[in-house]
C-alpha cells in the first residue's frame, strides 16, 4: 500500500478525517474531521495564528460565508472566477480542460465512455439567496478576503489609521470544484486563513524584513529554473519585486517548517502571466511535495489597490488611507459644492446621502453627470445639482488606496501534507509499526496518561493527574488498557508526544516517568512540575 493510502487508511481508523454523508454513499468534495482530525486543525490554525495575530500583531475578525451578489461582483468573482469545463453529453462527466490530454481534447471524446465532449466555461461559486420572500442572488464565499475588504474603513480606524496594518481571518471557503478528488487535496468546502496586509503604495518595505533576509528558500521565477538563495538576495536580483512579497514568502517558510514540513520537500513558484489571478500583479505558490506531487498549499499575492479600488467605485465608500507630507504645502484643487437647494426638494430625506458621496468623489474633468448610490441603486446626478471650484488650500498629506499583500493558506492541503511528510512506518518484534511525529505545538493529543498496572492505587493517582493536565488546557488520553507497550503504539500512530505513566515509585517519590515519541527515551519528572514540564517542551523550537 502506498503511503497516500496509508494515510487515508490511518486518518479514518483513528478519527482524522473520513468522507462525509458516507451512509448515503457521500459526496465529493466534502470531508469531515473527526474527534482527533479537530484537535489537530484547531492546532495547525492557532500556530498560524501565533505566527499572524500574535507575531505580526494582525487584527483578526470573522466574517458571514454568505455574500451579497453585489459583493461578488464588484471584486471580479461573478465575471471572472472562472474554470474551463469539458462535459460528455453521453455519460455526462465532466472534466477541468486541464485534466485532460493533448488528444482527447483534440479528439473531444470522453476517457471514460467515448463520447462526444463540448467545452464550456463554468463559475466556480455557489449561489444562493437571501431572504424568504423578496429573495437576493447571493454566493457562498470563495475566499475569506472580500470579507476584510468592505470593512477596510473601519478596520483603519481600529488600526489607529497607521500604514502598514494587517488583518487576518480564519474560516470556510466554497469553490464548486469540476472534479473534487483525491481526499483533502481538491475539497468543494475547505478551511482557510487569510491575511491581508495593507501597505502604502509607494511604500512596500517591511520593518523586520532584516530578521528574514537570510532565509534560504527553493524557488522557481516566471520563466526559469530552480534555484536556492536567500530571501534577500532575491530581493537584490529582483526576482521577487519588493520586500513586503518577500517577506511573507520567508514567513510561509517559517509557518510550514514549524508546523512540520520538510524543508526539503517545500519550494516556492512564481506564476506564469497567464495563470495569474484577476486580482494579482504578482504571485508566488508555496508547493509541498506529496505522493500526489507537488500541491499547491500557499498563495503569496501581490494584490496591489485591485479590491480596495473596486468596492469605492462600487458603492462611493472611502477606501482611502492617509499619506502624512514632511511639511504642510499649498497647493489649487477642485472640489464638489452640492447645491442644497436643488438637492434638497428632489431628494429630500435622501439628500444627506448624496452631499456625502458627494464631499469623497474626485470632481469629472468637465462639465458631466456624476453616479452615486441610492439604497443599493445606482442613480446618475445631473451637473445642476453641484457646483466645481477651485481653490488654494494647505495640505499637511493626500489619501492613497493602500496595496495589499496577501499570504493565503489551505488550511486542509497543508494537513494532508504535515501527515504524509510526518508519516514513519517501521517493523517491531515482527509486527508494523506506524508513528506520526508531528511537533508537539500541533498534535492532536500532547500526553497519554497511563497507571503501570490496573491496582495498587496507580489507577486513580493516574486519574487524577490527567484531570490536573486537562484543567491546566493540556489535552491528554487516558489509557489503562493492555499492555504499557500497546498503549505506547497507540499514542505514536496518532502523534502523541509524550506518554507519562504512574508506577510504583510514583507512590515513593512523587515522580513519573514521561516517555518521550520519538526517541523512545524516558526521563522522570517530579509530578507537581509536570504540567509546566510539558508547556516547555511542546513550544515551537
Amino acid at each position: 500500500m502506498d503511503v497516500y493510502s496509508q494515510i487515508i487508511s490511518l486518518a479514518k481508523r483513528r478519527g482524522i478525517f473520513h468522507p462525509s454523508y458516507e451512509i448515503y454513499g457521500g459526496e465529493a468534495g466534502f470531508y469531515d474531521y473527526g474527534p482527533l482530525g479537530a484537535l489537530l486543525r484547531h492546532n495547525v490554525q492557532n500556530l498560524w495564528r501565533n505566527f499572524y495575530v500574535l507575531g505580526e500583531q494582525c487584527l483578526e475578525i470573522s466574517t458571514p460565508v454568505i455574500a451579497p451578489y453585489e459583493v461578488l461582483k464588484a471584486s471580479g468573482h461573478v465575471d471572472k472566477f472562472l474554470d474551463v469545463v469539458v462535459t460528455c453529453r453521453k455519460c455526462r462527466s465532466a472534466f477541468k480542460a486541464e485534466e485532460l490530454s493533448e488528444e482527447q481534447l483534440q479528439a473531444l471524446e470522453c476517457p471514460s465512455c467515448r463520447g462526444p465532449l463540448e467545452k464550456g466555461r463554468m463559475n466556480l461559486m455557489f449561489e444562493t439567496e437571501i431572504g424568504a420572500v423578496n429573495r437576493r442572488e447571493a454566493f457562498l464565499r470563495p475566499e475569506t478576503a472580500q470579507g476584510i475588504f468592505v470593512n477596510f474603513p473601519l478596520l483603519y480606524q481600529y488600526a489607529r489609521r497607521k500604514l502598514p496594518f494587517g488583518v487576518v481571518q480564519v474560516g470556510r471557503g466554497f469553490r464548486n470544484e469540476v472534479s473534487p478528488r483525491q481526499g483533502l487535496y481538491r475539497l468543494r468546502e475547505f478551511s482557510m486563513a487569510e491575511a491581508e496586509i495593507f501597505f502604502d503604495p509607494e511604500d512596500k518595505t517591511h520593518p523586520r524584513f532584516g530578521e528574514v533576509a537570510g532565509d534560504q528558500v527553493n524557488v522557481i521565477p516566471a520563466g526559469g529554473e530552480e534555484l536556492r538563495s536567500s530571501v534577500g538576495r532575491l530581493m537584490e536580483e529582483g526576482i521577487i519585486n519588493n520586500q513586503a512579497l518577500a517577506y511573507y514568502l520567508a514567513l510561509t517558510q517559517r509557518f510550514l517548517l514549524a508546523a512540520g514540513i520538510d524543508p526539503a520537500k517545500l519550494r516556492f513558484r512564481q506564476h506564469q502571466r497567464e495563470e495569474m489571478a484577476h486580482y494579482a500583479r504578482d504571485c508566488w505558490d508555496a508547493e509541498i511535495h506529496t505522493a500526489l506531487g507537488w500541491i499547491e498549499c500557499v498563495g503569496i499575492a501581490d494584490r496591489t489597490a485591485y479590491d480596495l479600488t473596486a468596492h469605492m467605485q462600487a458603492t462611493g465608500a472611502d477606501m482611502t488611507a492617509f499619506r502624512a507630507y514632511g511639511e504642510p504645502v499649498k497647493e489649487k484643487r477642485r472640489r464638489i459644492v452640492p447645491d442644497m437647494a436643488k438637492l434638497g426638494p428632489a431628494f429630500k430625506d435622501r439628500a444627506k446621502d448624496i452631499v456625502e458621496q458627494l464631499e469623497r468623489m474626485e470632481p469629472p474633468p468637465e462639465e458631466s453627470a456624476l453616479q452615486v448610490t441610492l439604497e443599493g441603486e445606482r442613480v446618475m446626478l445631473d451637473p445642476e445639482f453641484f457646483e466645481v471650484v477651485e481653490e488654494e488650500v494647505t495640505v499637511t498629506g493626500k489619501n492613497v488606496i493602500p496595496h495589499v499583500i496577501e499570504p493565503s493558506y489551505g488550511i486542509d492541503r497543508i494537513i494532508y501534507s504535515i501527515l504524509e511528510h510526518n508519516y514513519v512506518e517501521a517493523e517491531k518484534e515482527g509486527e508494523r509499526y506506524v508513528s506520526l511525529r508531528l511537533p508537539p505545538s500541533i498534535a492532536p493529543v500532547t500526553a497519554g496518561v497511563f497507571p503501570l498496572v490496573s491496582k495498587d492505587g496507580l489507577p486513580q493517582v493516574a486519574l487524577d493527574l490527567d484531570r490536573h493536565l486537562r484543567e491546566r488546557g493540556i489535552m491528554t488520553f487516558y489509557d489503562e488498557a493492555g499492555s504499557i507497550g500497546r498503549r505506547y503504539a497507540r499514542m505514536d500512530e496518532i502523534g502523541t508526544p509524550f506518554c507519562v505513566t504512574v508506577d510504583h515509585t510514583t507512590l515513593e517519590d512523587d515522580t513519573v516517568t514521561v516517555r518521550f515519541r520519538d526517541t523512545t527515551e524516558q526521563v522522570r519528572v517530579p509530578r507537581h512540575r509536570l504540567a509546566a514540564w510539558i508547556d516547555e517542551n511542546i513550544r515551537p523550537q
